[in-house]
Order: structure tokens, then sequence, then C-alpha cells
């Protein structure tokens, strides 16, 4: 699995721990990513049962989706969030150097 790929898993699982009854809409417009790939990362998730999903009405009395971590879910996040971090540290490390070596050169 890419980076990007684990990425957006790790911030579905993030997104869905905090917001369990947050849309695939929802999810997709806070993430910035097409709803058809929310879509697919969530059908994923409950297939590898990292996430369960509990139907709901809403305040609208319409039928609506509340999707739960599993225990097994909350494992796989915390690993996700570890890897996650680790690839920002790097990132933030290169930036960092990126930008001192700019700096020297504008004296």
């Amino acid at each position: 699995m890419g980076d990007k790929q684990e990425d957006t898993r790790f911030r579905v699982l993030r997104l869905l721990q905090e917001n369990p009854e947050m849309s695939q809409r929802q999810l997709a417009d806070a993430l910035g990513i097409s709803l058809g790939g929310v879509n697919y990362c969530v059908r994923a998730l409950v297939d590898k049962g990292l996430v369960k999903v509990k139907n709901f009405r809403n305040s609208d009395n319409k039928m609506a989706y509340a999707y739960f971590l599993t225990p097994k879910g909350i494992t796989e996040k915390t690993a996700l969030t570890a890897r996650f971090l680790k690839r920002k540290i790097n990132e933030y490390e290169s930036l960092k150097a990126e930008i001192e070596s700019l700096k020297s050169e504008l004296g």
C-alpha cells in the first residue's frame, strides 16, 4: 500500500473515531477527496473488520449510518498513526533543511 493510500486510511479512521455519524460526503469534503474514493476506503475498512456500520434515524427522520472502529480498527489506527507521524517528521526535517539551504543562498 502506498503512503497516500495509507494516509487516507489513517485520516478516515481518525475522523470516524471522532465523528462516527459523519456521512461519507462529509468525510470526502473534510479530506478533499472524491466521494467514490471515500466509499471505496470505507468499504475496504469494513471488509477488513476495522469498522462496523450501524443504521440510525437522523434528525430529518431519514436512515443514516454510524461508523464505529472495532478493537482491530483501533489497533490499526494506532499503527497508522505511528507511521504517519514518522513520515511527517521526516518531511518536516527535509523541509527545514531545504529552508536553511535557501536562507544561506540568500545570505
